[in-house]
């Protein structure tokens, strides 16, 4: 029997108030699907299983959408969908955030988890415990400056010396074995999905330092996101309204059904874990 891992899943998608103007949709349906790209920020995992969900049990069919899920590719979920290469994906607050600031005209349309649920983990050897351990450590990311001023923040709230910490930029990797060869002491990564694959299905020894736990220090986000591009919002706001009514219907259900939701992720996404999901 598999149960999807629900207590990390949506609490219901949130319409994030960002220019966001709905517009009731007319009574007369296309006669042909409108096709709709929508992109992952990653390889499935549960986090995408509204959408799934939605697709297989034809609740965009219904809608009058032909959705085409892709991963993502070189040039990133905020940058394709910002320029049209897909109508919507997912993707990060802490990186929509700079994206935004940068003048990439990409918009948070709703949150999928109400709060943030990244963690920085590390091999217990490695002796981290809490933000402060931090210090001196090297961290494998992205090169991000939002990453570098999160943890530089989570050290010194931990009273270490953020200008110890070193970075590596690693990109898309096994994590697990680069923290082994020591080419990293710790990375970021979301609980609802590599947290419990290190933990409960590898049973490893690792370590977090959690960001909720830290709210005092750093503020509570949302990861992940669904986005949207503002030319799409201004050009097809039925579109935009159509494709979240059903997508919010999936995530709904998936709350509801975790075991029928793993069963459908899995189906669409069979190189998946089935413990993991």
């Amino acid at each position: 029997m598999r149960f999807l891992n629900a207590r990390y899943l949506l609490i219901p998608l949130l319409l994030v108030a960002l220019g966001l103007v709905v517009i009731a949709c007319g009574d007369d349906e296309p006669d042909e699907p409108t096709d709709v790209t929508f992109m992952l920020d990653w390889t499935p995992n549960t986090n995408h299983a509204g959408v799934y969900i939605a697709k297989a049990k034809g609740w965009y069919e219904e809608a009058g959408l032909n959705v085409e899920i892709v991963e993502p590719g070189a040039g990133g979920v905020d940058q394709t969908v910002a320029s049209g290469g897909a109508h919507f994906g997912v993707s990060v607050q802490e990186a929509v955030i700079p994206a935004r600031e940068q003048g990439i005209p990409i918009v948070a349309i709703a949150a999928v988890i109400e709060h943030n649920t990244s963690s920085l983990i590390a091999l217990a050897e490695a002796g981290i415990e809490g933000p402060g351990d931090l210090a001196g450590k090297t961290y494998g990311g992205w090169g991000g400056a939002l990453e570098t001023a999160l943890i530089s923040k989570l050290v010194e709230c931990g009273g270490g010396d953020p200008s110890t910490v070193e970075y590596a930029i690693i990109g898309n990797v096994d994590y697990i074995v680069g923290m082994e060869q020591g080419d990293y002491d710790f990375v970021w990564i979301f609980d609802a999905w590599d947290g419990i694959r290190y933990t409960e299905v590898l049973g490893r020894d690792v370590s977090f330092v959690r960001f909720i736990d830290h709210t005092d220090c750093i503020p509570d986000w949302y990861t992940p996101m669904i986005v949207t591009s503002e030319s799409l919002i201004d050009e097809d706001p039925d579109l935009v309204e159509a494709f979240m009514e059903a997508t919010a219907r999936g995530y709904r259900y998936a709350i509801e059904n975790p075991e029928e939701a793993a069963e459908i992720l899995l189906e669409a996404a069979p190189e998946l874990d089935e413990a993991l999901v």
